[in-house]
């Protein structure tokens, strides 16, 4: 499975997650690719934010060689799944990827975790330290919920 995991700038929370997940997804044994990106390109070719990586660090993660990437239309058609941090990146990723929009490949990150609630992952970007181990705290679990869901739901089909 190829999953994608979006938020604005992929400095932040995608980076988080996109590091966690892979993490769990070595650990589970599972044959998964797992990328990032984000719907602004504001941060092209840069470095997750210093506090992401100082987080992911501080949990045995490493996400300092990650960089960011715009989100384009052809990423509907390579990744089988894109996970939106929140509903305004499910909204931009419409923009963007325009009539290649497919409902079903995408959703919010943590509808495995809280199905149906439509909830957002907080953007920590002009939060202290604090925000980003909360941020951390909630995308980790979110990510037990992914493997949860979608390693049960292919070994069904192997």
């Amino acid at each position: 499975m190829d999953i994608l995991i979006v938020c604005l700038g992929n400095i932040c929370r995608s980076p988080i997650a996109e590091g966690i997940l892979k993490d769990k997804v070595e650990k589970e044994g599972l044959n998964w690719i797992v990328e990032s990106a984000g719907t602004n390109g504001f941060h092209d070719g840069e470095h997750p934010h210093q506090l992401s990586t100082k987080i992911c660090l501080q949990n045995g993660i490493d996400i300092s060689s990650q960089r960011s990437r715009k989100f384009i239309k052809k990423d509907l058609l390579e990744y089988d799944l894109i996970f939106a941090m929140a509903n305004d990146v499910i909204f931009d990723i419409q923009r963007i990827a325009q009539d290649e929009y497919r409902e079903e490949k995408v959703q919010l990150f943590l509808e495995p975790l809280y199905p149906g609630k439509l909830q957002n992952v907080p953007d920590p970007w002009y939060g202290t330290e604090k925000d980003f181990v909360e941020v951390y705290a909630l995308i980790d679990k979110a990510c037990d919920a992914i493997i949860n869901q979608y390693a049960n739901h292919q070994k069904q089909f192997s």
